[in-house]
């Protein structure tokens, strides 16, 4: 066969891979990476919500709790995990429960993913002493902190280790009660990571302090203590892997186990509190 013959054949097969390949090209079109855009980090998306929901006072008056942490508090408003298709958080379970089906439980998550107790102190500090001042309005007067922190700084540490983390957690629960000292603080433990030589010099020497500091003379008036840990480990003592998504964040049936400790915890603080004020209204004359 001559070239000239050929040459039909070779203009067909390229018209027909041009023809493919066109169809590619307009999809391609419609991706998201192919469009010029500000980076934003999640962190400053949350950042961003969480100033806009502080400022709308007719949605603060009826917020009850306010969740205070890192990403193991946030991501209770994750359902789909949008790092990893396929894994999910709390969302339904915050929904059910927090989300104002139940008056009394109506919450806002301040927590922000990635924050250490530095990152959070800088959030509640008061504008006027050049923080976020997220915690500033007078509308907002909640009836419980549930605070979770600490974990983060155990990376890229401080050392001593645990007594960074400690006295970071401990300068979060005093700046809340300076905040709002109104509200009664529920002081949660860290919860058990995947790896047991962080868990045996971080994990378990700090929330053994953070226990005692519940008790203590400064916090037991306005601190209710929730130790987690027995409900997130196996039989021997390690992280229960099934809670878990990546060795840190709980899965959905983890921020479901949660959910179930973190209620009756707070029926019981409620119930005590209420016969403390009926014991001291009792203004029956004594015998």
């Amino acid at each position: 066969m001559t070239p000239t013959r050929q040459l039909p054949g070779l203009l067909m097969a390229v018209l027909g891979a041009l023809s493919s390949v066109a169809p590619l090209r307009a999809i391609a079109a419609d991706f998201v990476s192919t469009k010029p855009a500000p980076r934003i980090e999640y962190w400053q998306q949350r950042q961003a919500t969480i100033d806009a929901q502080v400022a709308d006072s007719a949605h603060l008056a009826a917020v009850k709790l306010v969740f205070v942490g890192d990403s193991i508090t946030d991501f209770w408003l994750l359902g789909d995990d949008p790092w990893i298709p396929g894994r999910l958080h709390g969302r339904k379970i915050w929904d059910e429960s927090f989300g104002g089906t139940v008056p009394e439980n109506l919450a806002l998550n301040i927590g922000i993913s990635g924050d250490r107790t530095e990152h959070l102190l800088y959030r509640i500090q008061p504008k006027v002493q050049g923080g976020l001042g997220q915690l500033d309005s007078l509308t907002l007067a909640p009836e419980f902190f549930i605070l979770m922190v600490g974990i983060n700084n155990s990376y890229a540490a401080e050392s001593p280790v645990a007594d960074s983390v400690y006295e970071g957690v401990l300068a979060v629960m005093r700046a809340l009660h300076a905040r709002k000292p109104q509200a009664r603080l529920l002081l949660q433990s860290i919860l058990p990571t995947s790896e047991p030589a962080r868990d045996a010099a971080v994990v378990r020497p700090v929330n053994a302090r953070l226990a005692a500091l519940a008790q203590s003379a400064e916090f037991a008036p306005f601190t209710v203590w929730l130790d987690l840990t027995p409900s997130f480990v196996d039989a021997q003592g390690c992280q229960d892997h099934r809670l878990l998504v990546d060795g840190l964040h709980p899965s959905e049936a983890g921020y479901r186990v949660w959910r179930d400790q973190l209620l009756p915890t707070l029926r019981a603080a409620r119930t005590q509190e209420r016969r403390h004020e009926t014991v001291g209204n009792d203004q029956s004359p004594l015998p």
